[in-house]
């Protein structure tokens, strides 16, 4: 793969990203630590924020995988394309008088 069809990220986007993942994981928790309910209920709301932390992090490589399948499905339906008028266009010089 060509460094050029790398796509990079800027290190003041992936500071965005990390820094509202850690201040959302954190007021939540903070939110449910201060919470004046039983240990029960806390507990409960605990698992549901690692579930959905997980799950999130899930989805977001699923889609990130089904993405690079698709360029990469796309580049080798490209590639198969240009062989083949590669091909037509050799054989149209080879028939064509002199």
């Amino acid at each position: 793969m060509r460094t050029e069809d790398v796509q990079r990220d800027t290190p003041a986007w992936i500071f965005q990203v990390w820094a509202s993942f850690a201040l959302s994981l954190g007021t939540t928790a903070i939110g449910i630590g201060y919470l004046p309910v039983t240990d029960w209920i806390r507990a409960f709301l605990w698992m549901g924020l690692a579930f959905s932390v997980g799950s999130s992090i899930s989805l977001a490589k699923t889609l990130r995988d089904n993405h690079e399948a698709k360029r990469l499905l796309n580049k080798l339906s490209e590639a198969k394309q240009e062989k083949i008028l590669r091909d037509f266009e050799l054989g149209d010089s080879v028939r064509a008088p002199a």
